[in-house]
């Protein structure tokens, strides 16, 4: 898929849980910025579950939330950033530090407000609000996200604009999961006043655009947060998300430039379009990298056959990735198979080439082996299972 983030663009593919993609080697930061103006951008459907942050796992609502929503921290953007690396900088935040394994403070920068709409009216952001928003966060019925910190034991406010963190054990993930996108920080008002968060009236955060309205099945407008915390942001006056369903429609629009970014998730263009892209955007810089992506297959280890290691690497030795992604039109043969950390983990995975002989083997295709395999757990002419498989691919 190619992914485009003003000027810059990126493509990306399914691999075996990894992929390859494409960003534009000439960044965005190259010129200068003006005031002004309107980003567009398309999704293929509206936030699924409303609009609360502690209700939903979808990409469909973080997306809209992240134009009016900050958080404590979150992950540094930017042409200077390595693709698929996540340096952790401050957002809300103004500094932390840790005084032992299961302790993290938090200073809150100061003067920063909420929008100037009701219920909150513009008042300051305190460190109330960051006790509030993690407690809901971790008690409110129907978050699925909630296991991602459900290691921290208690949430202290030390004074107007200081918060401590108490964890159950040392975490050494937890930053990493204070700039999850469904860790924004939301105003108790706007929850009391409505009763949760899941009506468009109740987007209502410090982050640089603000909800004006939603037209369901059509499109979102942002308007520009005037007190928006860091100086001089945003530039653009607006923000236009429109819904369309159409991935035809989606890329038609970016070509003809009715499009800011790209028209696929994570703001890509497929691989399977980049030829046609190349062409209509004479000039198109790409560079290739790695990213994540969720194709994999699951196995239910706590019976019968797939609680068997044997069973379960027979099935990986008898299945032929390369086969299997060389020949889908999707990723026009590009992707990279994972090791078990994943391989778009770049500054933690070692790639499989790299694994010495014995590891090596283990992800080298042979349907003699995946027999051998199968005939030593008990399963000597194959077995038939059930695989489930989702709606959402």
């Amino acid at each position: 898929m190619l992914k485009l983030g003003g000027a810059a663009l990126a493509a990306a593919t399914v691999g075996s849980a990894g992929g390859v993609g494409l960003l534009a080697s000439e960044p965005a930061g190259a010129q200068t910025p003006k005031r002004g103006g309107t980003l567009r951008l398309a999704l293929q459907s509206d936030p699924v579950t409303g609009f609360d942050p502690h209700q939903t796992i979808s990409f469909l609502t973080m997306i809209p939330l992240s134009f009016s929503y900050s958080r404590l921290v979150k992950v540094k953007a930017g042409p200077a950033v390595k693709p698929m690396t996540y340096p952790i900088e401050p957002d809300l935040a103004e500094s932390w530090t840790q005084p032992n394994d299961t302790t993290y403070v938090f200073k809150l920068k100061k003067g920063v407000r909420w929008h100037p709409k009701p219920p909150v009216n513009g008042r300051e952001l305190t460190a109330e609000d960051v006790k509030y928003t993690y407690e809901r966060f971790l008690t409110v019925k129907g978050n699925g996200n909630r296991p991602v910190l459900e290691f921290v034991d208690r949430i202290e406010v030390l004074d107007k604009h200081t918060v401590k963190f108490t964890l159950n054990g040392p975490n050494a993930w937890f930053l990493d999961m204070l700039a999850s996108t469904s860790t924004w920080i939301v105003a108790k008002e706007c929850v009391e006043k409505f009763g949760d968060l899941k009506k468009a009236e109740s987007v209502v955060g410090t982050g640089p655009w603000m909800l004006e309205r939603w037209e369901p099945n059509v499109r979102l407008i942002y308007v520009r947060n005037p007190n928006y915390f860091v100086p001089g942001l945003p530039y653009a006056e607006t923000v236009e998300v429109i819904i369309d369903k159409d991935p035809s429609s989606r890329l038609a629009a970016w070509l003809a430039g009715k499009l800011d970014f790209g028209p696929e998730y994570q703001q890509c263009v497929r691989w399977l379009e980049l030829p046609v892209a190349k062409q209509r955007k004479p000039g198109l810089q790409t560079v290739e990298y790695t990213w994540f992506t969720s194709g994999l297959v699951g196995f239910k280890i706590d019976k019968p056959p797939f609680n068997d290691v044997r069973v379960r690497r027979a099935l990986s030795r008898a299945t032929n990735l390369a086969e299997v992604f060389e020949s889908l039109a999707f990723s026009q043969g590009h992707w990279t198979p994972n090791p078990a950390v994943p391989a778009a983990a770049a500054e933690w995975s070692i790639p499989i080439d790299q694994l010495g002989p014995e590891g090596l083997t283990l992800y080298e295709h042979s349907v003699s082996e995946a027999k051998r395999l199968l005939a030593d757990a008990g399963y000597p002419s194959g077995l038939k299972t059930q695989v489930e498989v989702p709606s959402s691919g």
